[in-house]
């Protein structure tokens, strides 16, 4: 096994595009090498570790878990090259460097939003990216070396081990109606007055589509029957705008969307009972180092939570 650490990066490469193509063929030719050169990496990659990385077949090559094991591994070693190659430029550039964050929607919102503000002040330079989306595909973005960290909850099937994991907080749930829905400015509204209204929600499993399940069937209540599913805050507010819906959103997305700078238009229910969703986590790779900036960054967001 000593011999992988010799593995060059065009080596790792190759494995990468062998497992997305299936084919050597044209592997080598993405990779603008020979076919035999590029079957003698392979069988000298397979000899060192003791054990065939695909398996061969009418069809194609397939991937073999120790292959599978190579793949992910190498995905994070090539990320890692990549991000070192970036960093060198911007600082030669001048540039500060690069923040990757992933996150689900309410802290995007309420902690990034000012962290950026306060980290652009500082380094007006820093080239910030952050991706909105569920928990599943941000936490296997982090492991994939997408993400320098993220806010997010780790789903059932995932090994924590790898992580540091810093609590952050629950979300609260807020339920959106535009301003002349028959709900408007009713106080104290209970589950029960909520069922015969249509609802347009996240699909099934999202974490506030389960709070808001779990709310109904903790007050004895059943779940409304009329349900628009969609995950685009694009579709929502287009049926906020025209439908009287209930769009359950967290308390940040909520307060920016019923506030004075999308028009106004929009109100919350002022509703009796409480509902949160389970809390979400800043979550790294435990064995990575972060860059500079990127560390700043994570600091500046722990500062505030």
């Amino acid at each position: 096994m000593a011999h992988l650490r010799q593995t060059k990066a065009t080596h790792l490469g190759l494995i990468l595009k062998i497992a997305e193509v299936g084919q050597l063929q044209k592997a080598a030719s993405s990779m603008a090498m020979s076919q035999p050169a590029a079957s003698r990496i392979l069988a000298d990659m397979e000899k060192n570790v003791g054990a065939p990385l695909f398996k061969r077949g009418p069809k194609g090559m397939e991937v073999t878990p120790l292959g599978m094991a190579f793949v992910r591994h190498a995905r994070v070693i090539l990320s890692e090259l990549d991000g070192l190659d970036k960093d060198v430029q911007r600082l030669k550039n001048g540039q500060a460097g690069e923040v990757r964050i992933g996150s689900v929607t309410g802290p995007a919102v309420s902690t990034l939003m000012p962290a950026l503000e306060a980290v652009r002040a500082r380094s007006p330079h820093i080239d910030v990216t952050i991706e909105v989306g569920p928990s599943v595909d941000l936490v296997r973005g982090l492991d994939e070396g997408r993400f320098d960290f993220i806010f997010a909850r780790i789903p059932a099937t995932q090994d924590s081990r790898d992580f540091l994991v810093h609590p952050a907080q629950e979300e609260i749930v807020r339920l959106i109606i535009r301003d002349s829905h028959p709900l408007a400015g009713r106080a104290n509204v209970r589950l029960e007055d909520l069922y015969d209204y249509d609802w347009v929600i996240q699909e099934r499993g999202s974490p506030i589509r389960l709070a808001v399940e779990e709310a109904f069937h903790s007050a004895g209540e059943p779940t409304p029957p009329r349900i628009i599913n969609s995950s685009s805050l694009l579709i929502v507010l287009a049926m906020l705008d025209s439908l009287d819906v209930i769009a359950p959103q967290s308390k940040e997305v909520a307060s920016l969307l019923s506030g004075p700078i999308l028009g106004g238009h929009l109100t919350t229910i002022d509703l009796a009972e409480k509902i949160t969703v389970s809390p979400y986590y800043i979550i790294r790779n435990r064995f990575k180092e972060l860059p500079q900036a990127a560390k700043d960054f994570y600091d500046e967001v722990l500062f505030r939570i």
